[in-house]
């Protein structure tokens, strides 16, 4: 029976999401439980590109992302794929209305990492920001409007800034690896063996600059999916509070996290402000 098989993709989708994100996983649980399925098959297509390119060394990761492309349009096309993320996220789009653009931008992005180390430009450096992350935040918002395209306008530069803020914060987070495991630097003229005190506050600066902008977009998200996307809101503030307070050189040799019991705390404090009605 096909929705058995449909039903089975999801959860694929859901348990790839909570092995690769604790984090996420729970920003996720905090959304209406009508849209949490398609968030999931979401992470889960963009999280399976990013390993690709990120982990699976010793493999031809020209061929897998290409075969991975090829195999997402082939189930675009008859509607069905046997493996479960592709078949999850495919029933997503077009349920959703989630244009080739964005998925095309997306792996063009995920492309450039297999071969592109520097982002010397900060044309260079926005384009892969909106590829890698802004259309991500896209995609979840087609979910997240249910088809009201005067909503999906409204909201598309917050949603955008908070996917640039999300990636921003993750290249700050995984300097160390980013350069010495995959050799990439992605911030434009900032020095990675000697992390200045001023290039670090100007990269804090301008991720802080859009989580302002952001967040006027999350007060006006649809009930559903407002306290699931303020709790990951929350939580990379938090992240990035920490790597302000990290001095540069602990951050170029040790990776910043959040603790367990901070994450529920977070949780707690912005469950909180949902309720009262503060947001």
């Amino acid at each position: 029976m096909k929705q058995l098989f449909d039903d089975t993709s999801f959860i694929c989708s859901k348990i790839v999401t909570k092995k690769y994100s604790t984090s996420f996983s729970l920003a996720v649980k905090m959304l209406s439980p009508k849209i949490r399925e398609d968030i999931y098959s979401i992470y889960a297509f963009v999280r399976f590109a990013d390993e690709i390119v990120d982990s699976f060394h010793g493999y031809d990761k020209n061929k897998l992302i290409n075969q991975f492309e090829a195999d997402y349009y082939a189930a675009i096309e008859a509607g069905i794929s046997l493996n479960p993320i592709l078949n999850s996220f495919q029933k997503t789009v077009k349920k959703n209305n989630i244009t080739d653009d964005l998925v095309q931008a997306f792996l063009t992005s995920m492309k450039l990492d297999l071969n592109k180390t520097e982002y010397e430009t900060q044309a260079e450096y926005n384009k892969y920001i909106y590829g890698s992350a802004d259309v991500v935040g896209l995609m979840c918002l087609k979910v997240f409007v249910n088809g009201d395209d005067e909503k999906y306008e409204s909201l598309k530069e917050p949603a955008m800034k908070l996917g640039s803020a999300f990636q921003k914060v993750n290249f700050l987070r995984d300097l160390k690896d980013d350069y010495e495991i995959l050799n990439r630097s992605y911030f434009p003229g900032v020095n990675f063996k000697s992390l200045g005190l001023n290039a670090k506050q100007s990269i804090i600066n301008e991720i802080e600059e859009d989580f302002v902008e952001a967040y006027k977009g999350i007060k006006l998200l649809p009930i559903e999916a407002k306290f699931g996307v303020y709790t990951a809101y929350i939580y990379y503030r938090r992240l990035l509070s920490k790597l302000k307070n990290t001095p540069s050189e602990k951050i170029l040799t040790t990776r910043i996290r959040v603790s367990n019991p901070m994450k529920v705390s977070l949780l707690a404090r912005s469950f909180l402000v949902f309720k009262l009605n503060l947001l």
